[in-house]
């Protein structure tokens, strides 16, 4: 069997055609459409990045239990599991975080796997002299700017790369049988560098500050005359992004690879670009549809289905549907379920799910009503559960550890403790954050670095407010939904303390009972 996955970062659903966009030029999206299956309620599980590629590997939420990090010892990891059966997999990607601290146990589980360097900040050219740091750009532009100087042409971009990567893999094995390609580009993902080609598509001329790295953070009253140009921007990533699936998609063509060959497009997450007043992804909007609504297209050579699917879906799914198409069995510890089902009879894959990002607010869909509960002021109690203790770009400081004790198991570590490490002081400001700890990001990139004081718990009917702009209120429908929350939390064995902290003690002790 035959296996191509081709992953983006920060594709928002609503910026392209195949979910009703009319402005963004995206052809080979269209034309992806015609062949497979897109899927209308995808979403995300754990966010951001990391949290979301242990999901797709080990088909489980990452966000109960633990925040940004790598692949852990007793993980089942989806691509390891082809390889302990014969199968090939390979990984070609220029999403840097891989080769981090915090991501740097992903790659290794592929049979071979290969990297190109430069997207947003990547450590990698050594241009110690950079111009004035723009006010409203984090502390990765300099290495960016470094980087910008080496990507001139279309041939120098890193997303460039990875689909040759993928292309020539697909030229040296399109005849082979038993493989998987995962080709996986940091690209629509923030700062939206690309080349005029793509710019001059949505926007001839413009003669304001260099914007095209939003924030993590409300939109500020100097910046709404700028929302517009951002959207153009990322619009035109979009568009090369568009015009790399269609290699992919050539070949498929080329090798009549649609005989024989599962093909999976999906992304992590949505982003803002200044819809709810806000940019990125980051605290109480991390939850609303811009950023939790995920495309998703699955192309069955079996079934050779098409048109759309109302199926409830998220990230967990994806490593069961690999493992059932490749007729391997799904491990226990995974609990998201096969696509190929909806795909091909239109079953229904769940009837509710849960999402959300480790230490801030849970998500709990049916698919039309969409309840986010945010935690306690004091956000406590609240531990990390690992045995790889790493931030995105930085081991745990000793500071962190200080307090840590060992956990009884989980269901799903093979009977392994877990270092049970205590997050309330170490964002509570005890300890230092920012670049004395080597990983800035923190204090913008994590929602749970947010205090939780002013975020919300709301109730929206996304079919009759898609754009979630009007709560509403019906205690019937919050009531069924968080026994849902607790009934999905419970499934993935959530430590007993996050019901305490949700403020979910008595749906937990009905469930229970």
């Amino acid at each position: 069997m035959k296996v191509i996955m081709v992953t983006y970062d920060s594709l928002n659903t609503r910026f392209l055609p195949n979910y009703g966009c009319d402005w963004v030029k995206a052809p080979n999206f269209e034309r992806l459409g015609r062949r497979a299956v897109t899927f209308d309620h995808s979403y995300c599980g754990s966010m951001p990045c990391m949290p979301a590629r242990r999901e797709l590997h080990t088909g489980r939420y990452n966000f109960l239990h633990r925040s940004w990090g790598p692949i852990e010892p007793y993980d089942d990891s989806m691509p390891e599991i082809l390889v302990k059966n014969g199968y090939h997999t390979h990984l070609v990607s220029d999403h840097g975080h891989y080769w981090e601290d915090g991501g740097c146990t992903y790659h290794t589980r592929y049979s071979t796997w290969e990297c190109n360097r430069g997207q947003e900040g990547d450590p990698w050219k050594p241009m110690m002299k950079t111009p004035p740091m723009p006010e409203h750009l984090g502390s990765l532009w300099p290495q960016d700017w470094a980087n910008r100087q080496f990507m001139k042409q279309l041939s120098d971009l890193p997303q460039t790369k990875t689909f040759n990567g993928g292309v020539e893999f697909l030229d040296l094995n399109h005849g082979e049988d038993n493989w998987f390609l995962h080709v996986e580009t940091f690209d629509p993902h923030e700062p939206f560098y690309t080349l005029p080609e793509f710019q001059e598509i949505y926007e001839k001329e413009y003669d304001g500050p260099l914007f095209d790295w939003p924030s993590y953070a409300p939109v500020k009253d100097e910046e709404r005359p700028f929302i517009e140009h951002v959207r153009k921007t990322y619009a035109a990533l979009v568009t090369m992004c568009d015009r790399c699936l269609g290699r992919i998609l050539d070949k498929m063509d080329q090798y009549n690879l649609w005989e024989d060959t599962l093909l999976i497009v999906n992304t992590d997450h949505g982003f803002f670009l200044g819809e709810h007043d806000w940019w990125a992804k980051s605290g109480y909007v991390l939850n609303l549809e811009e950023v939790a609504h995920t495309p998703c297209f699955v192309y069955d050579p079996v079934s050779k289905a098409t048109g759309h699917r109302q199926a409830l879906t998220q990230t967990i799914d994806y490593a069961p549907t690999v493992l059932d198409f490749c007729g391997l069995p799904i491990p226990k510890d995974m609990n998201g379920k096969s696509l190929l089902p909806a795909v091909r009879e239109n079953q229904p894959v769940h009837d509710t799910i849960i999402y959300g990002a480790f230490g801030a607010q849970i998500t709990v869909t049916d698919g039309r009503y969409k309840y986010i509960l945010s935690p306690k002021e004091d956000n406590w109690p609240l531990y990390n559960y690992t045995l790889m203790p790493t931030h995105m770009r930085a081991r745990f400081h000793p500071d962190e550890l200080q307090e840590m004790e060992l956990s009884e198991p989980f269901s799903f570590t093979k009977g392994v403790r877990l270092l049970k490490i205590p997050d309330k002081n170490y964002f509570g400001g005890n300890i230092p954050v920012g670049n004395k700890m080597g990983h800035p990001e923190l204090e913008t990139v994590l929602p749970h670095a947010h205090t939780p004081k002013g975020w919300k718990t709301e109730l929206f009917d996304l079919e009759n407010d898609p754009h979630e702009m009007h709560p509403i209120e019906d205690a019937d429908v919050i009531r069924r939904l968080r026994l849902e929350m607790v009934k999905r939390m419970m499934e993935n064995d959530a430590p007993v303390e996050q019901y305490t902290r949700m403020g979910l003690e008595k749906e937990w002790e009905e469930v229970r009972s």
